[in-house]
C-alpha cells in the first residue's frame, strides 16, 4: 500500500505570507487554492483511498473534503499533523519569525509557543508514522513545514544535516511513499532530530545552517512584504 501525503491549497494567509499556527483561526482556502485541487484530481487514485487524514487545520480538512468529493473513506482528524505552534508570531509575516529561528536556533520556543521547531517537527513525524495504522491507500493532507522535510529528505545527499530552513513545498502535489519506505524515513528523519538535540546541548547550536540572507529556501509561510532577494521564501 501507499500513503500519498500533501500540502494543501492556498489560503488567504499563506498568498500573503503569514503564518498561521493556530487551528481555531477560520482559515479556509482561496478560489485559486479551491481550482488547485485539481492537480489532486488528475494524481490521486481517489476511488481506491480508504483512509483520509488531516491536522485540526480548516484549510487542511477543506482541502481533504474537496478532494474526497462524497465522503465514503474514513476521515481521520489527527492534532499531530498539525502545522507549527508560532506563539507570539501567530498571524505575522513568517519572515518575523525566521528571523528569530536564525538567532534563536530550532531547540529555544518562542514566546507564547508550546513547541520549538525540533519539536514541532518530531510530533508531526509521528503522526505521519501513525498513519500506518488505517487502512491503505491514504491521503494525507498536512501543512508546509512537514511537505518541507519529507520533500528535503527525498532529495538529500548523503550526510547532509538537517537544515534550519527547507525548500518551499508546493500545494497539492503528493508525495507518493510505499508501506515499507514510510518507516525508514520516519526513522532517519527522527534520527536526524536526536542528533540535532545532541549537538545544540553540546555546542549551542553550532550546527550547520542555512542563512535566509545567504539565498536559502525556507519552509512553511513566506512574508506578506518582502525585498527582492527574499522572494524565493516559500508560504505554508
Amino acid at each position: 500500500m501507499t500513503t500519498y501525503i500533501l500540502r494543501h491549497g492556498q489560503t488567504n494567509y499563506s498568498r500573503r505570507y503569514l503564518v498561521n499556527g493556530d487551528p481555531s483561526k477560520p482559515i479556509q482556502l482561496t478560489e485559486e487554492g479551491r481550482q488547485s485541487l485539481s492537480r489532486g484530481w488528475s494524481t490521486l487514485p481517489l476511488h481506491t483511498v480508504r483512509t483520509w487524514l488531516t491536522s485540526e487545520f480548516p484549510r487542511a480538512q477543506q482541502t481533504a473534503s474537496l478532494l474526497m468529493g462524497v465522503p465514503a473513506a474514513v476521515l481521520v482528524i489527527d492534532p499531530h499533523l498539525n502545522e507549527l505552534d508560532y506563539g507570539i508570531f501567530e498571524g505575522s509575516p513568517f519572515l518575523e519569525y525566521a528571523v528569530w529561528l536564525d538567532g534563536h536556533g530550532t531547540a529555544k520556543r518562542p514566546e507564547g509557543g508550546t513547541e520549538s521547531q525540533r519539536e514541532g517537527i518530531r510530533r508531526m513525524l509521528t503522526g505521519v508514522l501513525a498513519a500506518l495504522e488505517y487502512p491503505g491507500p491514504r491521503v494525507l493532507v498536512g501543512h508546509g513545514l512537514l511537505i518541507s522535510v519529507l520533500l528535503w529528505h527525498k532529495s538529500r545527499c548523503s550526510n547532509e544535516a538537517m537544515p534550519l530552513f527547507f525548500p518551499e513545498a508546493p500545494y497539492v502535489e503528493p508525495i507518493a511513499i510505499a508501506d515499507d519506505e514510510l518507516p525508514v524515513w520516519i526513522t532517519a528523519l527522527l534520527s536526524d532530530l536526536d542528533r540535532d538535540a545532541h549537538q545544540e546541548a553540546d555546542d549551542h547550536g553550532g550546527a550547520s545552517i542555512l542563512r535566509i540572507d545567504g539565498g536559502s529556501a525556507v519552509a512553511t509561510v513566506e512574508s506578506a512584504s518582502h525585498s527582492p532577494d527574499q522572494k524565493d521564501l516559500p508560504h505554508a
